[in-house]
């Protein structure tokens, strides 16, 4: 009978008695505490928020806001940067045209070099089969890129074991076609003269440029060499000129 009860019986718990002031206490403290918690998270909420000051709207500078305005500062800057862009255009543009220029004419002179080498090397190697005397090595005309320019291109060279120096003077003369009438023009040199006068010992080219209407064609050009005598051509060949 005795288990009976004990088992049966209900769950005793014993708690020790607490006075009510020590309740009244514990309960004032945790007041106290929450009071305090709450007014240290509203603080620092406070201060993470950005000041009124910084966002309150401006109604005096949205009425000084004008959008043209705002749109012509816009433009005046994007002008500058494109007027920027077109200057370094215009002079990158002009440094490759230089420099094409200055390769173009570099390719020319290197050609000419090479020309010369080779003809160097040909009349030192027979140079004891040279003929005694000034001859015409090379004598040829071309059609430039402008209408009515042509270019010449002339090398007289002596021969001869020890040969003197040659002085002389060379005369062109132009035939050409205009208007379907023919006639032949001479040449004339800076100082507004016919002869064009050349001194040299082993070798001596000339290279110039002439201009002849538009309209007119040339169909050959004459070249006449001339000692101290200025009344008798040594020598003379006629070219015609190649595109």
């Amino acid at each position: 009978m005795q288990n009976k009860l004990g088992i049966l019986a209900k769950r005793v718990v014993v708690r020790p008695h607490v006075p009510w002031y020590y309740r009244l206490l514990i309960a004032a403290t945790c007041i106290s505490l929450l009071v305090a918690l709450s007014w240290l998270m509203y603080n620092a909420g406070k201060k993470s928020v950005i000041p009124s000051k910084e966002i309150i709207f401006d109604a005096e500078s949205y009425r000084s806001y004008d959008s043209s305005t705002c749109l012509q500062k816009e433009k005046r800057e994007l002008c500058t940067q494109t007027a920027g862009l077109v200057r370094q255009l215009q002079i990158n543009s002009t440094l490759h045209e230089n420099l094409a220029e200055q390769v173009k004419t570099l390719g020319e002179e290197n050609g000419q070099l090479k020309e010369e080498l080779v003809f160097f090397q040909h009349l030192m190697s027979d140079n004891n089969s040279t003929n005694p005397g000034v001859s015409i090595h090379r004598f040829e005309v071309k059609q430039g890129e402008n209408p009515g320019e042509y270019r010449y291109t002339l090398i007289l060279v002596q021969g001869g074991q020890r040969p003197k120096g040659f002085k002389g003077n060379l005369k062109f003369l132009v035939t050409l076609r205009q208007n379907e009438n023919k006639k032949t023009v001479p040449l004339t040199n800076r100082s507004a003269t016919e002869f064009f006068a050349v001194n040299f010992k082993f070798y001596q080219r000339v290279e110039e440029s002439f201009q002849v209407p538009a309209d007119a064609i040339v169909e050959s050009l004459q070249v006449q060499l001339f000692g101290k005598d200025k009344t008798k051509a040594n020598l003379t060949q006629t070219v015609e000129p190649s595109s």
